[in-house]
């Protein structure tokens, strides 16, 4: 198994610095991980900077809580892409979920969608955030707007990625779709077993560690 092509390489933290970046994209080219996931304001100097390498740039769209317009996410995505991005995480409208407005939510992944052409879309649910029915209903509307995968978490909010999420996602999704497990994953330990619970993906900012067999302490 080549783990590094699970790994999206994470860096979103408000306060990243320019340096912080050339570092990640640098881990990046050594481990030859799948992807980095950079804010929007980085996709253009990420994407210029892994040009020559397999390493694909993913970012966010309506970040971190997802209460953006479906319109302000389209026009996101449509930057981001134009900027160079391979990838688009987009986080749902999580209010209009949990008050049970599932077109609303369906229309909005699926103007993601829409926007992102040939480009993969991940939506991020939250899962630390909804009910084991609420999770199984956001997997069922992402599948119907046409996602490419299903993600657990943001890491901004009040949990990351559960085994128990993860098993519950793949399951609602079936086999065709990819689910990423974000926020979690410490070691190597973490990684194996989210992916034995279904994950295709792991959204995390200790990579490296990953890939050494060591244990990261807090973080993403």
């Amino acid at each position: 198994m080549n783990i590094n092509k699970y790994i999206d390489h994470t860096l979103l933290k408000a306060d990243s610095v320019q340096s912080q970046l050339d570092q990640l994209i640098d881990e990046a080219k050594t481990y030859d991980f799948a992807s980095v996931c950079v804010n929007p304001s980085w996709v253009a100097y990420a994407a210029k900077a892994l040009k020559d390498s397999d390493v694909k740039v993913c970012t966010v769209v309506g970040f971190p809580l997802g209460a953006t317009t479906s319109a302000t996410k389209a026009f996101e995505t449509k930057d981001a892409i134009a900027n160079g991005a391979d990838e688009i995480d987009m986080v749902i409208n999580i209010g209009l979920l949990k008050q049970g407005n599932d077109q609303a939510v369906e229309d909005d992944m699926r103007a993601v969608v829409e926007a992102s052409g040939d480009k993969l879309v991940k939506v991020i649910i939250e899962a630390c955030l909804l009910t084991d029915e609420e999770k199984v209903r956001a997997c069922q509307l992402a599948v119907k707007a046409g996602v490419d995968f299903v993600k657990t978490s943001t890491g901004f909010s009040t949990g990351g990625a559960t085994i128990s999420d993860v098993k519950l996602m793949r399951q609602t999704v079936g086999p065709d779709i990819g689910v990423k497990a974000a926020g979690g994953a410490r070691s190597l330990e973490d990684a194996l077993a989210f992916i034995e619970a279904g994950a295709t993906r792991i959204g995390t900012s200790a990579g490296v560690t990953i890939m050494r067999g060591e244990v990261a302490n807090g973080g993403y």
